[in-house]
C-alpha cells in the first residue's frame, strides 16, 4: 500500500528519531477496526524490538476479536505534550506506526515475546520472570505488530529550537 506523505514535512521526524521514541516510551494507543466498523482504540503497554511492536493480552475480549477480524492496525505513541497556553498550542512529539497485527501461535515466539515484555518492565529479575512465565504464560496471548510505515512528527516550535 502507498501511505500518505506527511503534509507538513518540516515537522517530520527522521526514522531514527521515531524509533528512539518507540524504544523509550512504555505505552501507546492501539487502533483497530472494532465492532460494527467502529474504530476501537485501546491504551496498551508494549515493547519495540527488531522493527516490530509486541503486546500481551488476555485470550478474549474486544481487542482480540478486532485483531481476528482485521489485521490492519495503527499504533500511536506521544513522546511529549507540553501545553503552551499563551501561544494557544502544544509542543508535541509523537509517532504513528501502521501495519499488520497478528496473534502469535508459535509457542517459542510467544515465550520470546513474553521475555521481551518482562525484561522491559521488570529488568534484571530473571528468577521472578521465570516464575511468572511458569504461572501465567498459558493464560496470555502474545501479539506481534509488523510495522509497514512509520511517521514521527513534532511541533514546528520544537523544529525551530533544534536548528
Amino acid at each position: 500500500m502507498d501511505f500518505r506523505e506527511m503534509r507538513r514535512k518540516r515537522q517530520q521526524l527522521s526514522d531514527a528519531e521515531s524509533i528512539e521514541i518507540l524504544e523509550k516510551a512504555t505505552s501507546g494507543t492501539l487502533a483497530l477496526l472494532g465492532d460494527g466498523g467502529y474504530p476501537y482504540a485501546v491504551p496498551i503497554s508494549y515493547v519495540y524490538a527488531d522493527g516490530k511492536l509486541y503486546f500481551h493480552s488476555a485470550k478474549d475480549g474486544h481487542k482480540i476479536d478486532a485483531i481476528r477480524n482485521c489485521d490492519k492496525a495503527s499504533f500511536c505513541v506521544i513522546d511529549q505534550d507540553c501545553v503552551k497556553p499563551a501561544e494557544y498550542t502544544t509542543y508535541f512529539r509523537s509517532v504513528i506506526a501502521f501495519g499488520h497485527i497478528h496473534i502469535v501461535e508459535d509457542e517459542n515466539e510467544k515465550l520470546q515475546i513474553a521475555r521481551l515484555l518482562g525484561n522491559r518492565y521488570n529488568p534484571n529479575q530473571e528468577e521472578a520472570l521465570q516464575k511468572e512465565l511458569e504461572h501465567g504464560l498459558n493464560r496470555m496471548l502474545a501479539i506481534r505488530f509488523d510495522i509497514e510505515h512509520l511517521t514521527g512528527k513534532e511541533a514546528i516550535e520544537l523544529t525551530r529550537l533544534r536548528k
